[in-house]
């Protein structure tokens, strides 16, 4: 079992998943290639020169390996909340369990809609619906989250990105039971 799923692997996914894996959770990525980012062009994230979408995502995806992440290309087909210990995830290609899931699916509240999840009339332009969330991610059921422009979030990526990990943070801490902190300082 998987402390953690993520459907997407756009920023907001690829950006949570990364600090999950960092900090020893076993992270599962689930993404269909749908992502939006992949038609950007972004001249407006922080410690990046004007970079294609493709290119930004690929970088996050390597991240997420490096971490030791698992990234799937699979697309989520059915998803349901066991005996309220666990989520299990039918794709494409097979099924998963996970003790939380985080929802990174960009402009689609599909998956989330199908668990029964509350969504709400979107706020950003182009946005139809997102997942109504608290102010730290959390969704209308247990150990289930939601991050980026699905949680109503500027589908910026900069904005997107730094939302994962902001959500992914709260997991971590939710799962240690404790505050998590992931401050690398300079190697000599």
């Amino acid at each position: 079992m998987y402390d953690i799923a993520i459907i997407g692997a756009g920023p907001a996914g690829a950006g949570a998943g990364l600090f999950t894996a960092k900090a020893g959770k076993k992270t599962l990525v689930l993404d269909h290639g749908k992502s939006i980012t992949a038609k950007a062009w972004v001249e407006n994230h922080y410690g990046v020169d004007a970079i294609e979408g493709p290119a930004l995502l690929e970088t996050g995806h390597q991240q997420l390996k490096k971490f030791g992440a698992e990234l799937k290309s699979e697309e989520v087909t059915d998803l349901f909340f066991k005996d309220g210990a666990y989520y299990e995830i039918t794709t494409s290609e097979g099924s998963y369990q996970a003790e939380h899931i985080l929802f990174a699916t960009g402009m689609s509240v599909k998956a989330a809609e199908q668990l029964g999840i509350k969504t709400t009339d979107g706020t950003e332009p182009r946005v139809a619906k997102i997942i109504e969330t608290d102010q730290h991610g959390r969704t209308s059921l247990p150990k289930a989250w939601a991050a980026g422009t699905v949680a109503g979030k500027s589908v910026h990526t900069i904005i997107t990105a730094g939302h994962g990990a902001e959500t992914a943070v709260n997991i971590i801490s939710e799962l240690n039971g404790k505050r998590y902190v992931d401050h690398d300082i300079l190697k000599n």
